[in-house]
């Protein structure tokens, strides 16, 4: 039986794996959805397969990405992170995730978590859009520029309108798969039930 799908994983076996089971899939936990955005961080001016290769290293690396603890390294940290070639070694991107982690500590201690306040940026459901070629995707919206201007504002670092809607792609909060891509309708089902619970605004 043939699977048609989004173009961009290509022939790519891990890239297809992340298509199929992970990309635009609502997500809803706080600590992951962090663990996403400093990944989208790291992808600035890189291709998507390279950080995802990547990823187990950077788990590792960042201590699954746990808040508290990325907030707390220090010099000698960093330093270490610098020679661990299993991450992009990129020494703003590093120092900016533990600034971002310490902003995260700050936001849910105001807000009590961090999921909701994200997803307020799409209504709190999922966003279903309609392309029929890869060259219609934007590369960023109002939402992911509104996004992108709050996390600034509580002191969150590489996150620019397109690392933000990247995130909102990956996280679910947009539905960007091809309308001829077998995900698609499965992820507007899915949309249609957490719109259809969603409080209005």
């Amino acid at each position: 039986m043939t699977v048609t799908r989004c173009p961009w994983p290509s022939d790519n076996p891990q890239m297809i794996d992340y298509h199929d089971r992970e990309w635009g899939v609502p997500l809803d936990d706080d600590r992951a959805l962090f663990g996403k955005l400093i990944l989208d961080g790291f992808q600035a001016g890189l291709s998507w397969s390279i950080i995802l290769r990547k990823r187990d290293a950077f788990e590792r690396a960042f201590n699954k990405f746990d808040p508290a603890k990325m907030a707390r390294f220090d010099a000698r940290k960093i330093a270490a992170l610098m020679n661990d070639a299993g991450i992009v070694r990129n020494r703003a991107k590093i120092e900016a995730s533990v600034v971002s982690a310490r902003a995260y500590l700050a936001l849910v201690e105001k807000q009590g978590r961090f999921a909701p306040w994200l997803w307020q940026f799409v209504g709190g459901a999922p966003k279903v859009n309609h392309w029929k070629r890869i060259g219609q995707l934007p590369t960023e919206s109002a939402e992911s520029r509104a996004m992108s201007e709050a996390l600034k504002e509580h002191g969150f670092k590489f996150c620019g309108p397109t690392i933000c809607y990247a995130f909102m792609q990956a996280v679910g909060m947009v539905n960007d798969h091809m309308v001829g891509c077998f995900r698609h309708a499965e992820l507007a089902g899915a949309a249609a039930r957490a719109r259809s619970k969603a409080p209005s605004r």
